[in-house]
């Protein structure tokens, strides 16, 4: 038989695994299979390596699985599990290789419950973000320089003495006004918010400290409750959350003035340390000294430049009084020489005029003679004027329609004071007046006869 054709019809052998190769493959097909899932059970058989990872064992009532939780995860759990708790975990179900072992890599380790808790956590978040609480406009400074500083807090709590500490160390000018409440348990929110209530009507601190040290999300659940909120957002002064550790968020980090990491971060952001302002105050004072220093050195620059300026008061006196008489002499001068002048001006101006007067005797002796011709002239001219007025005086008085009047006549006159001369001027039921040398009388005409020639 040829042997070679055999071979071409014997089908192919399928391929041999090797363990490792197998394990690998499962454990490649388990990854793709399940994705990171949430699974809850119990803690067993707990162990941290000096590696920093977390060996253990997560069970319920009928199965178990073992599991790991690799340092740099581990880091970031925020609690170190316990034989007995009761957890959720985050986690990758693969295969480790080596032995052949189904477990469970972990990424993310909480306490049972926290899901739920969380999930409340979001909506009131997202609620009171619509309402504006979380708005970064209405966030208040802190005060610069505060003298009084409230604390919310459990007077048992570790982070109160912490605070006080660094207060003591840092800020121990500062007064502290503890304001105690429950920050954890049944009912702590509505203490805290009554705590918070209570600084906010009292008024007496500049700035008020809401704080607890850290725990898991139950111990810290009550700074997430509404009531806490709404209490800090209507505080009267600002505040500080400084709830858990640095890696806690609760709300009212998000509502509060300003959030601390934590507690002992809250005092140093409450207050500066009393050194700064130490400090800033030997830097003003060095700063005031220096400015006076400038001031007093130019005012004493003035000061000798005015003083070369300035003369003794008897030298001035001195020197306006030469000043005073050469203004004198220039006076003097000034007026003598014109008046001088002038009086010889005037001296040949009266001989001048002396010698051109006329001689006057012969005329006064010819206005004399002229005055006494005119006032003979006058006299025998007037004389002549009264003799002719006499006369003329006298025609008038034959003229005079008075003397008519007296000697029996009248005359008659018509409403508008024209005199009548001729019967057509008189008209029936008129009325005239006739004058008389005493008095005048009103006459009404009964009927006109003319005259006839």
């Amino acid at each position: 038989m040829n042997i070679d054709a055999l071979n071409e019809d014997t089908p192919a052998a399928p391929p041999v695994l090797t363990v490792s190769a197998l394990n690998q493959a499962v454990a490649r097909m388990l990854e793709r299979s399940f994705p990171l899932a949430w699974i809850s059970g119990e803690i067993s058989n707990f162990t941290r390596a000096a590696s920093g990872h977390w060996y253990f064992t997560l069970k319920d009532e009928s199965a178990q699985v073992r599991a790991v939780m690799f340092r740099g995860r581990a880091q970031y759990a925020g609690f170190m599990p316990r034989e007995g708790d009761k957890v959720e975990v985050r986690a990758l179900v693969t295969l480790y290789a080596p032995r052949g072992d189904y477990q469970l890599n972990v990424e993310a380790i909480r306490r049972a419950g926290v899901g739920n808790l969380y999930e409340a956590f979001l909506r009131l978040k997202e609620k009171l973000n619509a309402e504006g609480l979380f708005d970064p406009a209405r966030k208040r400074p802190l005060a610069l320089f505060a003298r009084t500083i409230g604390i919310v807090t459990s007077p048992q709590a570790a982070a109160l003495r912490d605070i006080l500490t660094t207060f003591r160390r840092r800020a121990p000018h500062v007064s502290v006004i503890l304001y105690p409440t429950p920050v954890q348990g049944e009912g702590a929110a509505q203490k805290i918010a009554q705590a918070i209530d209570t600084a906010s009507a009292r008024a007496e601190v500049d700035t008020l400290l809401v704080c607890r040290g850290g725990g898991s999300i139950e111990d810290l659940w009550s700074f997430n409750e509404e009531v806490v909120a709404r209490a800090i957002a209507n505080c009267a002064m600002p505040v500080i959350a400084g709830v858990g550790h640095e890696t806690d968020f609760t709300i009212a980090d998000f509502v509060a003035d300003l959030r601390a990491p934590t507690p002992t971060a809250a005092a140093e952001m409450a207050a500066a340390p009393r050194a700064d302002w130490l400090a800033v105050l030997e830097t003003h004072a060095d700063d005031l000294t220096r400015t006076l220093r400038r001031h007093l050195a130019d005012t004493s620059q003035t000061l000798d430049w005015l003083s070369h300026r300035l003369i003794s008061p008897a030298a001035h006196i001195s020197h306006e009084r030469l000043r005073l008489q050469a203004l004198q002499t220039r006076l003097a001068h000034a007026t003598d020489t014109p008046l001088r002048q002038a009086r010889f001006a005037v001296s040949q101006l009266q001989t001048r005029l002396h010698a051109q007067l006329p001689k006057t005797a012969n005329l006064r002796a010819k206005i004399d003679g002229n005055a006494r011709r005119l006032a003979t002239r006058m006299t025998t001219l007037s004389a002549n004027k009264r003799q002719t007025l006499a006369a003329q005086h006298a025609q008038l008085e034959l003229l005079n329609p008075q003397r008519t009047l007296e000697r029996g006549y009248a005359m008659v006159v018509d409403p508008k004071g024209r005199i009548i001369r001729s019967p057509d001027d008189l008209h029936p039921r008129e009325t005239v007046t006739i004058r008389l040398a005493k008095g005048a009388a009103e006459v009404g005409i009964a009927s006109v006869q003319p005259t006839l020639d």
